[in-house]
């Protein structure tokens, strides 16, 4: 029996599986960091299959990693996702390919005459607001991968092999001065809120040597108590994305040197406290895009080339530390918006867990090719080494 029969029908025998936790996930969705039970029943099903299970892991009380070891040989993950958002429920379609990761990792502990290596089904909460994968890959979790490997839903009838995305980092810029009355002496006063104005107006004054890429946004959180009082603290909230890690630090730099400049300026001080840690960018690799392409064609997907960054994921920050893939795979035909209850709901027809169950054919197969196939997982693995020193700007 070719490998490929053998992967769909041990899909299929896991498919109702996938399709109760879909289900399940969608009618109590959990927000981040929160996902007790949602965790608990991917873990859960994942032990029963033969996994050993590290629950809670790496620090956060629902996150979980499930180990199956299968002799010497290379390792691979695939991620599991399944926060919510809140009021809306799985609109970013969590419950789904979460499932889809599960499925993936059920189908593959039949298939353990076909490969030698360990597969990890990584459960990874908290995308929608911190990051879980941020913090794991600080602590090393995806070092040494051969792989890391997860689906991310999207809708209107074309999928995509990878998903870029920008990296990102948040600041809390707190300016002081002094209060004085704005009438009866105010030079005696030294205003927080003209400095931190002063702030924003520096960076709009660079905008026009920014690269293309470079997206700074940024709002007003504190700008005093009283209209007749000259305030003495002013905060703003800042965030900036650039398409390299290197490009970060570049940013950085100067937003720096704006909020010290503005400061000052109006004899006042400043101190930018971050507000989360850093996402970063996506480094992609083009040949494990072309094999995810043909993969997903040869099930009969329908494909479109990959759409330029317009946000940030914690996937970012995995592919900076193994090679790295998170292919968009369309769950329903209609051209629906992500984060939206339209959405939410289509996680749950028959359409979405057709996608879902083709998802985890696809997810299997690069799986075991990277455990098989030595000439690609070498190929991938020096093109991840260049294209990560030239993001961080070594090249």
């Amino acid at each position: 029996m070719k490998t490929n029969n053998r992967i769909k029908e041990a899909v299929q025998r896991h498919f109702d599986k996938a399709k109760e936790l879909c289900a399940a996930l969608a009618s109590h969705p959990e927000i981040s960091a929160e996902e007790y039970e949602s965790s608990a029943k991917f873990a859960d099903t994942l032990k029963a299959a033969g996994y050993r299970l590290e629950y809670p892991y790496c620090g956060m009380k629902t996150a979980f990693r499930a180990t199956l070891e299968n002799g010497e040989g290379p390792a691979v993950a695939v991620l599991a996702e399944y926060d919510a958002l809140p009021g809306i429920g799985h609109g970013c379609g969590h419950n789904l390919h979460g499932s889809l990761s599960v499925l993936t990792g059920l189908a593959l502990a039949e298939l353990k005459d076909l490969f030698r290596g360990t597969i990890h089904v990584i459960g990874t909460p908290d995308e929608e607001v911190s990051g879980g994968k941020i913090a794991m890959a600080d602590k090393g979790v995806f070092d040494d991968l051969a792989l890391a490997v997860m689906i991310h839903s999207c809708a209107g009838g074309f999928c995509q092999a990878d998903m870029d995305a920008l990296s990102l980092r948040s600041y809390t810029a707190a300016f002081s001065g002094q209060t004085a009355h704005v009438a009866a002496s105010p030079w005696k006063g030294r205003s927080a809120l003209a400095a931190a104005r002063k702030f924003l107006d520096l960076i709009d004054a660079r905008r026009e040597c920014f690269t293309p890429d470079v997206k700074v946004n940024a709002i007003f959180t504190n700008g005093g108590d009283a209209v007749n009082v000259i305030p003495a603290r002013a905060e703003v909230r800042i965030e900036f994305r650039t398409d390299a890690m290197a490009k970060l630090v570049a940013v950085d730099d100067m937003i720096k040197k704006c909020a010290r400049g503005a400061a000052l300026a109006m004899d006042c001080e400043e101190n930018l406290r971050l507000n989360y840690n850093d996402f970063a960018d996506m480094v992609r690799l083009a040949s494990l895009e072309d094999e995810v392409g043909r993969i997903f064609t040869s099930l009969g997907l329908k494909m479109e080339p990959i759409s330029p960054p317009i946000g940030s994921t914690d996937m970012g920050n995995v592919s900076y530390r193994c090679p790295a893939i998170q292919p968009l795979l369309s769950i329903s035909g209609d051209p629906l918006a992500l984060h939206t209850k339209e959405f939410a709901e289509a996680t749950c027809r028959q359409e979405a867990w057709e996608s879902m169950s083709l998802g985890a054919e696809a997810l299997a197969i690069l799986v075991l090719e990277v455990f098989n196939d030595e000439g690609f997982r070498r190929k991938i693995g020096e093109e991840f080494q260049k294209r990560r020193d030239l993001k961080m700007g070594r090249l």
